[in-house]
Formats: C-alpha cells, sequence, structure tokens
C-alpha cells in the first residue's frame, strides 16, 4: 500500500524508462554517500581561553606596601600579622608560604569574584571556597567574610536547594480577650451537590472557645449574598467581631466584603499565601468537618447538607484539647444537654455579680489553657526550623 507521497514518485519515474531494483542496506557496503542522511553531527570543540590577570600582582604589591605605613595600620586589624610575614622572590609578602592579601585594596574582592563566579569556579559553597583559597592566601578573619560573601550571593540564592531547616520561626496571633472578639473562616468547596443545590461549606470559628458555625453555600453564592448570610447567622448571634482571620480567597479579596467589614469596624487579616499554618485552627477544623461528614454519610446515609446541623451540634458539644472543655460549655458557661448526658446538666443557681466573676474567671483559664497549648505547638514546631537572619 503505497502513501501519497510514494505515489507521486511512481507518477513521475513511469516517464523513464528504468528498472527500479531493491538492494537491502547490509549488502550495500559501499553506499553513495548522497544517498545517506547525516545522522550524527561532526564534533566541534571549542577552543577554551582563561585570561589571567596580570596586574593582579602588582595591585596586591602596591596594597602591601600601603598598608604597613601607619596611617593605614589600625585599619587592617593585623595583631601581630605582620611581624610573621617574610617577602621572597617575587616581592610579596607571605605567611607560611601563603601570600598575605590587605584591606587596603579591592584585592580581596577581585579574588573572591574569581574564586566563586568565574567559568573555573562556579557558585562553590562557603567551605569548599575556603578550602580552595587558604592554600594560597590569607587575611585576618578570612572564613567568615568568604561565609558572609557566599550568602549575599544572588544567583546562589536563586539557584541551590535548601539545605537547612526552613528558616522563621512560627508566628502565632494574640489570645482574643472575649468570646467570638476574634474569628477565623475558611470555604470548603468541591463537595458533592445535593439536592438542595449546596455544594459548598462556610466554616466560621471563634478564636477564643473554639465554636463553630458551618453555613451550607453553593460555591457561585455572591458576595451579596454571603454578606446577609454572615450578618443574619454570625452578628445577629455573636455580635460584629473585632478582627477576621481569612485566607486570600476571592471572595475575601472583593471590594465589597473589604468595604463591609471597613464600616462594621472590623479588621481583616490576610493570611500568607500557600502557606495554611497562618490559619491553623480553621484548616483543622476543616479536616474534623471532613471525618465527621464521611462517617455521617457512611452510617446514616443521606446528603451531607441534612447531617450539617447535628455535625455543628457534636463539634461544640465534644472535648477540645487546647481549652480542656467542649466549645459550647466554654460559651455558655455549661455543659449542654444531650441524650447522654442529661443528668449532668441542671438549672445554674448562681446569679448577678457572682455569674459575672465566675464567666470571667472562667474565661482566664481558658486564655491559660490556650497559651499553654500554643506554647506547645510552637516548641514543636521551631524544632524543626530556624531563625530569620535579615541582613
Amino acid at each position: 500500500m503505497l502513501n501519497m507521497r510514494q505515489r507521486r514518485w511512481v507518477e513521475l519515474l513511469n516517464d523513464y524508462d528504468c528498472e527500479i531494483r531493491y538492494h537491502p542496506g547490509k549488502a550495500n557496503v559501499v553506499a553513495d554517500a548522497l544517498s545517506r542522511k547525516e545522522r550524527v553531527k561532526p564534533l566541534r570543540v571549542k577552543a577554551l581561553g582563561m585570561t589571567i590577570q596580570t596586574s593582579l600582582i602588582p595591585q596586591i604589591k602596591d596594597a602591601q606596601q600601603q598598608a604597613l605605613q601607619a596611617t593605614n595600620y589600625s585599619a587592617e586589624g593585623l595583631r601581630g600579622l605582620d611581624k610573621k610575614l617574610n617577602t621572597k622572590a617575587d616581592g610579596l609578602l607571605y605567611f607560611k608560604d601563603r601570600m598575605w592579601i590587605p584591606l587596603f585594596s579591592n584585592s580581596r574582592t577581585i579574588i573572591l569574584d574569581e574564586a566563586h563566579k568565574s567559568m573555573y569556579s562556579i557558585h562553590p559553597g562557603a567551605d569548599k571556597m575556603y578550602k580552595d583559597l587558604k592554600d594560597f592566601y590569607c587575611w585576618p578573619g578570612m572564613k567568615k567574610q568568604i561565609a558572609e560573601y557566599v550568602d549575599r550571593c544572588l544567583t546562589c540564592l536563586k539557584v541551590k536547594a535548601e539545605h537547612q531547616r526552613p528558616s522563621g520561626l512560627l508566628q502565632q496571633p494574640e489570645i482574643p480577650m472575649w468570646k467570638w472578639d476574634q474569628i477565623s473562616m475558611d470555604f470548603i468547596t468541591k463537595l458533592p451537590r445535593t439536592s438542595r443545590n449546596h455544594d459548598s461549606i462556610w466554616v466560621i470559628v471563634d478564636r477564643l472557645t473554639k465554636s463553630a458555625h458551618f453555613l451550607p453555600i453553593r460555591e457561585d453564592y455572591s458576595m451579596d449574598r454571603l454578606a446577609k448570610l454572615y450578618v443574619n447567622e454570625i452578628v445577629s448571634r455573636h455580635g460584629v467581631p473585632i478582627s477576621i482571620i481569612s485566607d486570600r480567597d476571592s471572595r475575601f479579596m472583593s471590594r465589597f466584603w473589604q468595604t463591609l467589614q471597613n464600616a462594621l469596624g472590623t479588621q481583616i487579616n490576610m493570611s500568607t499565601a500557600y502557606h495554611p499554618q497562618t490559619d491553623g485552627q480553621t484548616e483543622r477544623t476543616n479536616q474534623t468537618l471532613e471525618d465527621m461528614l464521611r462517617s455521617c454519610v457512611i452510617d446514616f446515609g443521606g446528603s451531607w447538607d441534612i447531617h450539617l446541623p447535628l455535625v455543628e451540634f457534636s463539634y461544640n458539644n465534644s472535648y477540645h484539647t487546647s481549652i480542656q472543655c467542649a466549645p459550647f460549655e466554654a460559651l455558655y458557661g455549661r455543659k449542654c444537654r444531650s441524650p447522654i448526658c442529661w443528668s449532668e446538666v441542671g438549672e445554674s443557681q448562681i446569679i448577678g455579680p457572682e455569674f459575672i466573676q465566675e464567666t470571667t474567671d472562667k474565661i482566664a483559664l481558658i486564655q491559660e489553657r490556650i497559651k499553654a497549648a500554643r506554647d506547645r505547638q510552637k516548641s514543636y514546631a521551631d524544632n524543626r526550623r530556624r531563625p530569620s537572619n535579615f541582613k
């Protein structure tokens, strides 16, 4: 079966009186060079040249003479090194067969550039660079200066992999002073669409009591509709918060949301991009919520939004490690009645100032527990990190 190209060649060759015979390549030892396609390009060797800076030696010699003068002697910081220097046949000063490079001129910079940025020394590390140079040159504080030089190299910062612990210790936001004064929020999206047309959950958590609200929404809700939901479900129950921690979702970055919070007097704190630890509380709540929803769907069936109200109740009525009590108890001052612990919850007999004092004492106790939990978290996180040093 011939393809179109082969057919065109057959039509062209039909005008000639010739006979085409197949000759296998293995048998055609002396092949016509013009009939063979060059498959391997000829090797080309580029000449390599090295420019030797002949002006560096006289420059170092002149710098050594200038550095030993009385006016420049103190700046060199020799500390008796000049008494151990000896002159060789080339007229240069050496210390134990190593050329002394003074601070007076830019000779040190030229040597460091040649040992780090040239074609023959392609950005070695500080230790390798020091090992290479210490056999030929010497000056006070040489190892430290080489390390600082490598640390400031922009090319090394861009291309080299980080082999040390990540820099930057854990920085935590302040502990809130009262319930629902400071909150955090996030969206759980891409959930299965339910019969009520819900495919997302708006998670809003109080940073003090850890109590949370899980609001079923649709991912394409307008910002106006989300704002109304926020006022109806959060502001109407807990008042206007002082601050909100959220990620950089487009809905939280919108001008409408920013204007609304500005009108309410709420400060918006955006988390660092690609750094979920900034809002670790909400991220952890999201994980717990997803696990609980999966369990409900497996055990009881039905859509996930049907179980969401009882999931919220179960979450708020469950023990929380950081505050060492249930969020419901931290928020309202007593445990919530449920089918399993109805006998433990009775009517409160404390009224008036005593109740206010008890509530205040509980808040102080919760703050102490949160601080202890945060200290443990910071200690664990900082064990795998190092402080950031900005130069």
